[in-house]
C-alpha cells in the first residue's frame, strides 16, 4: 500500500505507509523546472512567456533587447516604413476619387499634389516605435517573472548556456537549465562580391540610418525583401531599378500575383530588369554601380543588397552539445520544435520551420508546452497565413494553384477579379482579384489567395475556413457586409456551389 502526497503540482508515492520522513525529504529536493531561452525574438519571447505560465523558472538571453532583429531590425520598422508609404501614395492618388489640390493663392487651378517625404522624421518615429514595442514585451517578460540577462550566449554541453555579460566577453554566467530553447533568428546574406558598407551598400537592418529617401535605389534581389522595399521606396519618391534574376519578381510565389504586382510596379515607374543576376556592387564615391553576369551596369545612389539570409547558428556550440544541423546551418526540428536532442527546443528563423514571426511564436510556445508535458497540438504549416506587404499586398494560405495542376492535391480553382466588388470601385482599386481553391470532392476551402489593398486582414477568414475544413457552401452562407472588400470571398465561394 502507498500513501500520495501532492506538493507543487508534483505527486510524490512511497512504498511505506508512514514514511513521513522521506516525504519531507523530497520536498527539500524537489525543484520547479528550469528553462533557459537563447533570443528575444518571437519565438524565444512566447517561450518564455509559455514557461513562467506554466510555473517553470525561466531565464531569457537576448544580446540585443527583447523582441530580437523581428522588432528592432526587421518586421516592425519595416512595416512601419512600409505604412508611411502607403500614406504616401493615398495622397498622390487622391486626384482620382475627386479629391482636388489648389496652387496657394489660385482657387480655381486644381494641380497634383508633390508629396515630400522627411525621411529622417521617418526613421526616427519607427525606430522610436520598435524601440517602445521591445520595452513593451520587456516589461510583459519581467511581470510573468521571467529572469532577463543581456550577452551574448552560447551552449556549454546540452544543459547549460555560458553568457558573456560584459563587453569584450571578460564576464561570464553559466546558467543551468533543464530544457534549452534556442531562438537566435537570422541576419542578412552578405556576398563577398558586394560587401554591405552601411552608407551607401546597404543591408535591409541598415537603411533605417538614411536621412533623405535615396536619389536611386537599386535592389538585388526581387523575393518578399526585395519587392516590400523596391514597392516602399518607389512610394516615398525614390527612382527605384529592381534586379531580379528569375523571370519574373517573387518567383515563389502565386503566378498570377507576381504578374499584378510586377505590372504595378512598371506602371509606377520602376525599371525591372528579370532574367539578370548581379556579379558584384560596388561603391563608386558618391554612388554605387552593381555589374550583371552578362557585363551590363546599372549606377545609382544607394544599393540594397536583398539576397535572402543565415542562421545565427555559428559558434553557438549546438553541435558539441549533440543539436543536428542543416547544410544550410538551419537547426533540425520536427513539428513540435524539439532538436535531436531531447531536452533542446529551437524556434524561428535559425530552424528549418517555415521563417515567418507568427510561425517562431507557435514554435516557442508549442516547445515548453510539450517539454513540460501539457497539451499539444503541432502547428500545421499547411494552414499558416502569410503575407507580402506590397502594394497592393499578396496573402496567401492553404495549398497552391501549383501543386494543384500538379496533382499533388485535387482541386478546382476560382479567380475573382476585384475590379468586379462594388468597395473596390468606390475606393478606386484597380487591381488585385481572390483566387479560392476547394477540393474536387467534398468542396472543402484548402487553399486562396489574395491580392489587395490590407491583403493580409483579409486572409484571416480563409485562414479559418480551412484549418475547421469548411466547405466552398458553408463557407458561402455567412453574411459579408455590403458593400465590402470581403463580400469578393463569399462571392468566390458561392461560384463554387457545388451540386449535391
Amino acid at each position: 500500500m502507498s500513501r500520495g502526497c501532492r506538493g507543487e503540482g508534483v505527486l510524490v508515492c512511497w512504498p511505506e505507509r508512514d514514511n513521513w520522513q522521506n516525504v519531507s525529504m523530497a520536498y527539500e529536493f524537489e525543484r520547479t523546472q528550469r528553462i533557459a531561452v537563447l533570443g528575444g525574438g518571437p519565438g524565444g519571447y512566447e517561450a518564455a512567456l509559455a514557461g513562467a505560465q506554466l510555473g517553470a523558472e525561466v531565464t531569457l538571453i537576448e544580446r540585443a533587447g527583447v523582441g530580437g532583429a523581428a522588432v528592432l531590425t526587421d518586421v516592425v520598422p519595416s512595416k512601419s516604413l512600409i505604412a508611411t508609404a502607403e500614406a504616401s501614395n493615398a495622397v498622390k492618388e487622391a486626384a482620382d476619387l475627386g479629391v482636388q489640390f489648389f496652387a496657394k493663392g489660385d482657387s480655381e487651378k486644381a494641380v497634383k499634389p508633390n508629396v515630400a517625404i522627411n525621411l529622417a522624421a521617418v526613421n526616427k518615429r519607427l525606430l522610436g516605435l520598435a524601440a517602445q514595442q521591445s520595452e513593451d514585451m520587456r516589461s510583459n517578460l519581467i511581470e510573468a517573472g521571467v529572469h532577463l540577462v543581456q550577452g551574448e550566449g552560447r551552449l556549454d554541453g546540452p544543459n547549460a548556456v555560458i553568457v558573456s555579460t560584459a563587453k569584450g566577453g571578460t564576464d561570464f554566467d553559466r546558467i543551468e537549465a533543464d530544457t534549452l530553447v534556442i531562438s537566435v533568428g537570422a541576419s542578412p546574406r552578405v556576398l563577398p562580391t558586394a560587401v554591405p558598407d552601411g552608407e551607401r551598400i546597404l543591408t535591409w537592418t541598415q537603411l533605417y540610418h538614411l536621412q533623405v529617401v535615396p536619389e536611386h535605389l537599386i535592389v538585388v534581389g526581387s523575393g518578399v525583401t526585395g519587392a516590400e522595399f523596391a514597392s516602399a521606396y518607389r512610394a516615398l519618391g525614390a527612382k527605384v531599378t529592381l534586379i531580379s534574376s528569375r523571370d519574373q519578381v517573387l518567383p515563389g510565389e502565386d503566378a498570377d500575383a507576381a504578374s499584378v504586382i510586377e505590372k504595378v510596379f512598371k506602371r509606377n515607374g520602376m525599371k525591372v530588369m528579370n532574367k539578370s543576376r548581379a556579379e558584384s556592387v560596388v561603391r563608386d564615391g558618391d554612388s554605387v554601380v552593381a555589374t550583371l553576369t552578362d557585363g551590363r551596369e546599372v549606377r545609382g545612389s544607394h544599393c540594397l543588397m536583398a539576397v535572402g539570409s543565415v542562421p545565427n547558428t555559428l559558434d553557438l556550440g549546438l553541435e558539441d552539445a549533440g543539436v543536428q544541423l542543416s547544410e544550410s546551418g538551419h537547426i533540425r526540428v520536427n513539428r513540435v520544435a524539439r532538436t535531436s536532442m531531447p531536452n533542446i527546443y529551437a524556434a524561428g528563423d535559425c530552424t528549418t520551420f517555415l521563417p515567418l514571426a507568427s510561425v517562431a511564436s507557435m514554435q516557442g510556445r508549442t516547445a515548453v508546452f510539450h517539454a513540460m508535458g501539457d497539451v499539444v497540438n503541432p502547428p500545421e504549416l499547411r494552414n499558416v497565413t502569410s503575407n507580402i506587404f506590397t502594394q497592393p499586398e499578396i496573402a496567401t494560405v492553404g495549398w497552391t494553384e501549383k501543386e494543384i495542376e500538379e496533382g499533388v492535391v485535387p482541386g478546382v480553382v476560382y479567380k475573382l477579379p476585384l475590379s468586379s466588388n462594388p468597395r473596390a470601385k468606390m475606393m478606386g482599386i484597380r487591381d488585385g482579384f481572390v483566387k479560392l481553391f476547394a477540393s474536387s470532392g467534398s468542396g472543402a476551402i484548402i487553399g486562396g489567395v489574395i491580392v489587395a489593398p490590407k491583403a493580409s486582414e483579409l486572409i484571416f477568414p480563409l485562414a479559418l475556413a480551412i484549418e475547421h475544413r469548411l466547405t466552398v457552401d458553408q463557407f458561402a452562407e455567412a453574411f459579408p457586409v455590403y458593400p465590402s472588400l470581403s463580400g469578393s470571398l463569399t462571392d468566390a465561394a458561392r461560384a463554387m456551389h457545388v451540386v449535391r
